[in-house]
Parts: structure tokens; C-alpha cells; sequence
């Protein structure tokens, strides 16, 4: 029901749409719009935008969870792994509107924790969401802020499955806590973290 039925409106991208007529009833246009977006002046700018912000979150993006649970994992002190996992978490929940206006107060010229941090060190104040060169950083950075917490989850999980056997044979062996992590956490999380790479491609 949710995920076939509004298939039924896809076809407003074909029609002339008004809302008297509705959407069966409205004339038919075929690839017009289509047409017109693709010759638009804009088209080349947000084609551009949209791979660049797409190639970014993928590059860092996807990496940052990996890093987060592997870390956390390392951990042995555990209310301190509590207090940084439920810290890291908490941004997923938070909606939308509510993240916007958080960034728009750490970036503000006059009050933002980011421009007096700059101001106090000396630098000169930048108006982060009046320049469109910090679009991109700012919108990727913000995507990776919410969401590293929940994406590591996944990648706890599966370090969850290693065989502790495993840590304790590379530790009488003598191996270092490096060593560990690359030749038993690592290929651990292997399979997950080719699976949701291809996902997120």
C-alpha cells in the first residue's frame, strides 16, 4: 500500500497538472518537463551540485561509522563507551527543522559557537550560510554529524560476532592492539561494510 500506490501520482511528471482537472484528467505533456529542466540554465549547476554532494557524503560519509564502532570497540572503559555511544546517537533523532536551526545558530556571525571560537583565536568571522562556497561542507557535515551514531549500530553488531577467541590468540601471540583491529576486526566487518557500500552507491 505505501510503497505501490503512490506510484500512481508519478505520472503528474508527464501532465500539464491542475488541480481542478486532478491528476488522471489533466492533458498529457509526455517528456516535456523533462525537456525543459535538462535545457534549463541551472541544469549543468545542480547536476554538478548533486554528484559533488553525493561523491562527498559517500567519501566521508561512509567511513566515519566504520571508525566510530571500531574505536568505541577498543574501549574498556564502559560508561565512558555509554556516554560517547548515546552522544553520538542522539543527533538521528532529532528532526530535520530542529538540526537546521542548530547549525544556523553555531554559524552565526554575531552568537555561533563556530565564528566567536574563530574570533577568539584571532581569525575573522565567516558568514558560513550567506557564502555558497560552504554549501556543500555544511550540508555533508551536518548529514555525517546525524547520522555516523546510528550508521555504527550495524558495525557494533557485527563486531559483536567476532569470536573473542580470536582477540585472545592474537594476544598470547603477541600481536598489538593495531594488529588486532586489522587482521580480526577488520575482515569482521568486511562483509557489512561491502554490503552497505554497495547500498549507499
Amino acid at each position: 500500500i505505501f510503497c505501490y500506490m503512490p506510484m500512481y501520482g508519478l505520472q503528474i511528471a508527464f501532465r500539464a497538472y491542475m488541480p481542478g482537472l486532478g491528476i488522471t484528467h489533466s492533458p498529457w505533456v509526455g517528456l516535456q518537463h523533462f525537456s525543459t529542466f535538462v535545457r534549463s540554465v541551472q541544469f549543468p549547476v545542480l547536476m554538478r551540485n548533486t554528484f559533488l554532494i553525493s561523491l562527498y557524503s559517500l567519501l566521508f560519509g561512509f567511513p566515519i561509522p566504520i571508525l566510530l564502532a571500531l574505536m568505541l570497540h577498543e574501549v574498556k572503559n564502559l560508561p565512558f563507551k555509554k556516554l560517547v555511544q548515546n552522544a553520538t546517537y542522539i543527533p538521528y533523532f532529532i528532526s530535520t527543522v530542529v538540526m537546521v536551526a542548530m547549525i544556523i545558530n553555531f554559524t552565526s556571525t554575531s552568537i555561533g559557537i563556530i565564528n566567536n571560537l574563530l574570533a577568539a583565536l584571532g581569525g575573522k568571522r565567516v558568514d558560513f550560510m550567506g557564502k555558497s562556497e560552504w554549501f556543500r561542507g555544511l550540508y555533508v557535515g551536518s548529514g555525517i554529524w546525524q547520522g555516523m551514531g546510528w550508521n555504527s549500530i550495524i558495525y557494533f553488531a557485527a563486531l559483536a560476532g567476532v569470536d573473542p577467541q580470536l582477540y585472545e590468540a592474537a594476544q598470547i601471540d603477541g600481536a598489538s592492539r593495531l594488529r588486532r583491529i586489522w587482521h580480526i576486526n577488520i575482515p569482521g566487518i568486511l562483509p557489512t561494510m561491502v554490503m552497505l557500500f554497495i547500498l549507499n552507491c
